[in-house]
């Protein structure tokens, strides 16, 4: 066990779960937008919306879509900083089905027109699991670069992505399939433990069949 895992987080508080960890799913969501959003739709679940407020898990999640890490001072402004750099959000409540009490919706349009829904659940102490994607279910930390590949279900989509990685020297730490049905959609997600080259993405989107490729970069 990691000291750090005892003592949580460096951080703006008051709470780990309901703060840091709200901070670090609006930072890794933005990540994977691939830009601050020009318009966030915020709805908070369970203990999030029972409590968030209260915790500053509102200014926690929009300081993170700001690009904010958790112990940035400026937490408690993110509300006049995303006014002064031209990001919108509203706030509302929701219950999700199936999700830890400390569960978010976030729905983000990114300047480049660029949309992506996420649901993400704060797991306490920083940790945070990304739970659904664009209404496929996934599971992941952020803690590496994570690769997210949207394509038909048609063979040879998993081998022409491991060929690409082993070519640019990347290994595959987590691998996880899922598809609506056979034939249908699918979905690969895939933690790596080396980043990803933008031009081996931009090859990815080329890819006949490839209908979305989303990226996680862990560099600051």
């Amino acid at each position: 066990m990691n000291i750090f895992d005892i003592l949580g987080p460096v951080m703006v508080g008051p709470s780990s779960s309901h703060t840091a960890g709200a901070v670090r799913i609006g930072y890794i969501s933005q990540k994977l937008l691939g830009s601050m959003p020009e318009r966030a739709e915020i709805y908070l679940h369970g203990s999030f919306a029972d409590t968030g407020v209260g915790h500053g898990t509102d200014k926690a999640l929009v300081a993170g879509l700001l690009g904010m890490d958790t112990d940035d001072m400026d937490i408690p402004n993110s509300f006049e900083i995303a006014a002064e750099r031209g990001m919108s959000f509203t706030f509302d409540k929701i219950v999700l089905e199936n999700v830890h009490p400390n569960s978010v919706l976030l729905k983000l349009k990114g300047h480049n027109g660029r949309e992506l829904k996420i649901i993400a659940s704060s797991l306490g102490g920083g940790r945070i699991s990304i739970v659904n994607i664009d209404d496929i279910e996934t599971h992941f930390t952020g803690e590496y670069p994570t690769l997210i590949v949207h394509n038909l279900d048609q063979p040879g989509h998993v081998a022409e992505v491991a060929s690409m990685l082993a070519h640019k020297s990347v290994n595959i730490a987590t691998l996880n399939l899922y598809r609506s049905k056979k034939g249908g959609y699918a979905v690969m997600i895939l933690e790596t433990d080396q980043e990803i080259p933008p031009e081996a993405l931009k090859w990815l989107e080329r890819v006949e069949g490839v209908i979305k490729v989303t990226y996680l970069s862990i560099k600051e």
